[in-house]
């Protein structure tokens, strides 16, 4: 799989839309999104999280308003609060805990383990994954301390 391209800050320079396609969940958000579908709170949350190391900001924002619920004032205070949280693609777990406070399933599949596992589907950028090893570093550390 070929990395999307990053810029200085973190955000996508290439790799879009075909790259999230990968993963069966992020093609199922896009589908349900260019069908107008309110995909949920923590539907949009979960790709925001995700397409923001795919897709340049104003194309990410553009597809987030394509649930019929969310206009572009919300989706633009999504992305922000997103990128100066510095969220990383949350944990196939994590999808499954948000997709239980709302109708709407993120994840298609509950019961196939690889469903929602964006980590084995797609390839991040390399700050991701130095952000997740320095958490459990620090985690680590804590613990023993």
């Amino acid at each position: 799989m070929a990395a999307a391209k990053t810029e200085e800050n973190g955000t996508a320079a290439t790799g879009g839309i075909e790259a999230l396609r990968r993963s069966g969940m992020m093609a199922h958000l896009l589908d349900s999104l260019e069908k107008g579908q309110d995909i949920g709170h923590y539907g949009r949350l979960v790709f925001a999280m995700i397409a923001r190391h795919f897709l340049p900001e104003d194309e990410l924002i553009e597809t987030l308003q394509q649930d019929k619920d969310f206009s572009e004032d919300q989706a633009r205070l999504l992305v922000h609060q997103v990128k100066d949280k510095d969220y990383n693609p949350p944990k196939r777990e994590k999808i499954l805990d948000f997709q239980a406070q709302q109708d709407f399933p993120i994840i298609q599949n509950p019961e196939d383990p690889d469903d929602g596992n964006v980590y084995r589907d797609l390839e991040f950028p390399e700050s991701v994954y130095a952000h997740i090893s320095e958490y459990y570093e620090h985690k680590t550390a804590a613990q023993e301390g």
